[in-house]
């Protein structure tokens, strides 16, 4: 395998250049004066400047494209755009010039939308014209959060640097608790990946807060001051609606259903219940609106139906946030999560994609969003999605 660098002499280049090198890909690094590259680039990798990018690009597989001018810059809208924009057009116009078909474009993590910063309007110009005039080539948007490496901090975690090395990375941990990360690494395994791959595609890489104490130890807070608050304070309104379903329709106040959990495991789901008995086993995007009933389409509307969940939540099988659990027969979702590696992390009762009015009748598309929700995922995101559900955010699951 063999990558073109522009931009490698910036710190994520720094970072994610040796992890190339380790994986045995030969790379070619292209800027406008190899003595900025310093003593940070091997000395095993090619250097070339611009003045014959299509010659620097001939043999490669992919060309990686970090050079850009970050939000820190202070300079004007054309300055700004005579690197995110032009530079961008120019390494097309070479790619193209010697055949090479794949284009990896990191890409900001977070929408930039309402943002009118010099930096933010280069960017979005950027990626327009990659969706708009770019489709003879495969490009991949590569969704980046904050980079690190071992121990090497830039921008907003070069505060790390002030923190006794004891002590760091419980810091860190607080840090990427409240906003994403990714370690370089993972940044390199990615992208030798899509290229190996050949993916043409929008792709978010983070840590996912998989190993995060502080987040796991936050967001496991919440869900039991939730479990509490709803036994200790609402006790009633679970008697309430649970003699309110036996009495408006024969069967069992509560439904029980198997679905599908972390790491793919089955688990009984527990909700009351709002269709008639006997409903077949479904998606509720597949069954009929007849078989939901009177007191079903309240308890759906208000999401009371969600409450026995709170026995899921206490047996640290489901969270108040994460991706809605899918029932086994549901081949296609489970399949398309497992690719994203979306079942390595528990379901919840909302998420991004409930907020945002979808359901599983788009199993690709869940997929992508619950795979979107893991990288994004922070304490303050899973704190705005459960605001947005309480205050009636979303639909829910939706019915024939």
């Amino acid at each position: 395998m063999r990558i073109a660098i522009t931009g490698a002499s910036g710190f994520v280049g720094q970072q994610v250049v040796p992890h190339l090198l380790d994986r045995g890909i030969e790379l070619v690094l292209i800027g406008r004066n190899q003595e900025r590259f310093g003593s940070h680039i091997p000395d095993n990798c090619e250097f070339a400047d611009y003045s014959d990018l299509a010659s620097a690009l001939k043999s490669a597989d992919a060309v990686l494209h970090l050079a850009v001018v970050n939000s820190d810059a202070e300079l004007s809208l054309e300055e700004f755009r005579k690197v995110n924009v032009e530079l961008l057009k120019t390494i097309v116009l070479a790619m193209r010039e010697s055949a090479v078909r794949h284009l990896i474009y990191p890409a900001t993590i977070h929408s930039m939308e309402g943002r009118t910063s010099n930096y933010a309007i280069s960017k979005i110009e950027a990626e327009n014209y990659l969706a708009d005039e770019v489709a003879d080539l495969e490009v991949t948007l590569l969704n980046l959060p904050a980079v690190y490496g071992d121990n090497c901090y830039a921008g907003n975690l070069s505060i790390l640097f002030r923190v006794p090395p004891q002590l760091r990375p419980f810091a860190f941990d607080l840090i990427a608790s409240l906003r994403p990360t990714v370690h370089s690494g993972l940044v390199a395994k990615t992208i030798a990946a899509t290229v190996n791959s050949g993916v043409s595609d929008e792709i978010f890489v983070s840590d996912r807060q998989m190993k995060n104490r502080t987040y796991c130890a936050g967001s496991r807070l919440m869900d039991l001051l939730f479990c509490v608050t709803v036994l200790g304070l609402f006790w009633w309104l679970l008697i309430l609606i649970w003699i309110a379903v036996k009495l408006t329709s024969p069967g069992p106040a509560l439904f029980i259903q198997e679905r599908i959990g972390k790491c793919g495991h089955p688990f009984f789901c527990y909700k009351f219940r709002t269709m008639h008995a006997g409903t077949p086993t479904a998606g509720t995007h597949e069954i009929s609106a007849a078989r939901v009933t009177k007191i079903g389409q309240v308890l759906r509307k208000l999401k009371l139906d969600e409450l026995p969940q709170i026995w899921n939540i206490l047996l640290n099988q489901m969270s108040l946030v994460g991706p809605r659990p899918c029932l086994p027969i549901q081949k296609d979702l489970i399949n398309e999560r497992n690719s994203l590696n979306v079942l390595d992390a528990k379901c919840g009762i909302t998420g991004l994609a409930q907020i945002n009015g979808n359901d599983m009748s788009e199993p690709r598309r869940l997929a992508r969003l619950d795979a979107k929700y893991l990288a994004l995922r922070t304490l303050p995101l899973d704190i705005k999605i459960l605001l947005r559900t309480f205050l009636g955010a979303g639909l829910t699951d939706r019915v024939k």
